[in-house]
């Protein structure tokens, strides 16, 4: 490998239909963290690969994923694309012994997601998973001040997560619907905010949940025809961590003021707290304190940030953060704390509610 890490593309085009996540948010990101290079593009067709290479500065344009995955010219492989696609891709990229990025969930599922990890430490190759929220300041300092005894013995935490919804779509989310596609209010906003949970305060050691659908049909933007979606829109889980944290949290989507993200952890000497739009895309603020003061934001230290002064404001942000921290080891056999392996754990909490609710039972994790 050279010391420019040099990146493969996969699912960032500049005619991409939705919501554009490789585009606008691994490009900047990409161009403004130093040490890395966007070498190569692949996309479905000739054309499209032709056309976003020249817009994103790449110098060679692939329309076959094998071709691409086989390169010497390529470091890491960046895997941007719909869910169901990624376990073929990434295990390709990880037989050729690439370094591997991919985007949250890993796997459509915990069988797909194990597999993956095992290659990746099997072949010992640099991987990460987009669960971003592991890399932005805030959430970092929060793990921080728990560490360091701010709120003392934790005794419980609460989070909620209510996000709009979006009953109109066009072709680049609609499949989001299905749920065997794997991408849904559960696992995407519910799975970036409960590993946000695991990162701060440890593992689960017990799960009781309940998952419905309540929204049961969308619009397609282009033809007007309705769609039935059995995708889970409102899920409640009541846990206990291995720490004896007692957990609840409620993942839902609402047509009407939905007020996003907040997570909020009482000790027996303080609490924090943690509100955002979206946990993994910031900004965020966190809110501290002691004793028997009122919650007041606390600065979050500038050693914490580590993306460029001059990344792009939104969707870059984070991913920049991800990507700093990934180039300090790549070239080394350190590894870093949003890998392969953290994400299993995020889909096995997954996996371990979707049964729960299934069952009707508690779970053990």
């Amino acid at each position: 490998m050279s010391d420019v890490i040099r990146v493969g593309l996969v699912g960032a085009t500049v005619t991409e239909f939705g919501s554009g996540w490789g585009s606008g948010a691994h490009v900047p990101a990409l161009k403004t963290v130093p040490g890395y290079q966007i070498k190569a593009v692949c996309t479905a067709h000739e054309a499209s690969a032709k056309a976003s290479a020249a817009a994103f500065g790449a110098d060679l344009a692939f329309y076959d994923f094998d071709a691409m995955a086989a390169s010497k010219e390529v470091d890491l492989i960046s895997v941007v694309v719909r869910v169901p696609l990624h376990h073929r891709m990434v295990m390709k990229a990880l037989q050729a012994g690439k370094g591997v990025y991919c985007e949250w969930p890993l796997g459509n599922g915990l069988k797909e997601a194990e597999e993956m990890a095992d290659l990746a430490r099997k072949n010992a190759v640099p991987n990460m998973v987009g669960l971003q929220s592991r890399s932005d300041p805030t959430v970092r300092y929060a793990r921080e001040l728990i560490e360091q005894g701010y709120v003392g013995e934790v005794l419980f935490a609460n989070l909620k997560v209510i996000q709009g919804a979006q009953l109109v779509r066009g072709p680049g989310r609609i499949w989001q619907g299905i749920r065997s596609n794997g991408a849904n209010p559960l696992t995407i906003p519910g799975g970036h905010s409960m590993d946000t949970v695991r990162f701060i305060l440890g593992e689960f050691a017990e799960v009781s949940a309940r998952i419905a659908t309540r929204i049961t049909q969308w619009k397609h933007a282009d033809s007007g025809e309705p769609m039935a979606v059995d995708a889970p829109d409102a899920v409640g889980v009541a846990g206990r961590l291995k720490n004896n944290v007692e957990a609840s949290m409620l993942i839902a989507t609402a047509p009407s003021n939905a007020p996003g993200y907040r997570l909020e952890i009482y000790g027996r000497m303080g609490a924090l707290a943690i509100s955002t739009a979206s946990i993994n895309l910031g900004p965020n603020k966190i809110f501290g304190a002691q004793g028997k003061d009122k919650l007041a934001e606390l600065p979050v230290p500038e050693r914490f940030k580590a993306a460029p002064a001059s990344t792009p404001a939104g969707m870059p942000q984070n991913v920049a953060n991800a990507y700093a921290r990934f180039a300090k080891t790549f070239h080394s056999k350190e590894g870093i704390d949003a890998d392969f392996d953290a994400a299993v754990g995020t889909h096995r909490l997954i996996d371990a509610i979707e049964r729960s609710a299934a069952e009707k039972r508690a779970i053990d994790l």
